[in-house]
């Protein structure tokens, strides 16, 4: 259910950076990348 989420969410803020032409966008990527490094390893931790 949590990968479903943060696929969503990516999938969201995508279609935020494409129409985005400034510094935000690379923010955008920024959140995204830390929001699945996070998930990954809550996800892995109870795994684990």
């Amino acid at each position: 259910m949590l990968m479903t989420i943060a696929i969503i969410l990516l999938i969201l803020w995508v279609l935020g950076l494409v129409s985005t032409y400034t510094m935000g966008g690379f923010i955008h990527i920024l959140l995204v990348v830390a929001i699945v490094v996070i998930l990954v390893q809550f996800i892995q931790g109870r795994r684990g």
